[in-house]
């Protein structure tokens, strides 16, 4: 039986590293955490986002997400969308859900990703 998610995965191209640390890691605050030894020479890297992890994968034919995505949970929608926009994403706002406010941008490779409020 499933408990919890630990992880999600985002694939990125081959020496997407860089631009994967400046925009989840800058941009969004998240931790960079190390990757096992014996993954570490696939490329990629991990970053911390609350009790789960956000893997970025290196993937040799990489193509973008433009559908699914993982949606991101945050107590500063506004100022998160000011700190893309200077960074030159562009959000775009979708639909409330439950009342909660939204919009998705695209990561440097082209993969969509959603920022939620919070909630709480």
């Amino acid at each position: 039986m499933a408990l919890a998610i630990d992880h999600v995965q985002i694939a990125i191209p081959p020496d997407g590293e860089v631009a994967g640390r400046r925009f989840f890691g800058e941009l969004l605050g998240l931790t960079e955490i190390d990757k096992p030894a014996d993954m570490a020479a696939r490329g990629g890297c991990w970053f911390e986002i609350g009790a789960q992890q956000l893997h970025l994968g290196v993937e040799k034919d990489f193509r973008a997400a433009r559908k699914a995505h993982v949606a991101l949970a945050t107590d500063g929608l506004e100022a998160l969308r000011d700190r893309l926009a200077a960074a030159g994403f562009e959000a775009q706002d979708d639909a409330p859900v439950e009342g909660r406010r939204r919009f998705f941008t695209h990561d440097p490779f082209g993969n969509r990703i959603e920022f939620m409020e919070s909630g709480t």
